[in-house]
């Protein structure tokens, strides 16, 4: 892992045992929880494993918590200032894209404003969220094809699309081109309201 990535992986493994011993959880009682091997999560506390979005999803809402809680430094102000190339990279392709997490705010809902670039070829498909999960997207540059459940839509710069994000779906750059979005989501804080209990 580069110098950054293993600092964020580090200071992601502090906030999973702080947030798993606040609840009283055994190792094992949150990995049951979060559907995640014991293995996985020594190794996500321990700051060795690199966590995917959907291993950090898993946790959070097992936790109760959203995804920036996870990522990000604890706020002391009302406002919170990324300055450009600061965003934490949750995703990184076979051939160099990334998915960076750029802002965020829980208020209590949680909200995410993501930097995303695909390379030709590349494709991030994701699990579906807690319930109520939404997102809006817009393409900056490029071809790309979002699937949403069974829905396939082809999307070129400029065009935007509001989804479900609490159903499977997926952001492909199928042609030869690099793929650049924009992404928001928003988390209902009523998402966390069973995180107490062992998800399905």
């Amino acid at each position: 892992m580069h110098d950054s990535s293993a600092a964020l992986s580090v200071a992601i493994g502090i906030r999973v045992k702080e947030q798993r011993r606040a609840h009283g959880w055994t190792l094992d009682q949150l990995a049951e929880a979060a559907s995640l091997s014991r293995r996985m999560l020594v190794n996500v506390e321990q700051g060795a494993a690199n966590p995917s979005v959907s291993t950090l999803l898993r946790l959070g809402e097992a936790l109760g918590i959203g995804l920036p809680e996870l990522v990000e430094a604890p706020r002391t102000t009302a406002t919170t200032l990324t300055l450009s190339g600061q965003g934490a990279v949750l995703w990184s392709g076979d051939h160099g894209g990334r998915g960076v997490l750029v802002a965020s705010m829980t208020t209590p809902d949680a909200f995410e404003l993501w930097d995303w670039r695909l390379e030709p070829g590349e494709e991030h498909r994701s699990e579906a969220h807690g319930a109520g999960t939404r997102e809006l997207l817009q393409v900056i540059e490029g071809v790309m094809t979002l699937r949403v459940g069974d829905e396939e839509h082809a999307l070129t710069a400029g065009d935007a699309i509001g989804f479900p994000g609490d159903i499977p779906h997926a952001y492909a750059a199928p042609g030869g081109s690099t793929v650049r979005f924009a992404l928001t989501v928003l988390e209902p804080a009523s998402r966390h309201s069973g995180a107490m209990t062992h998800r399905a």
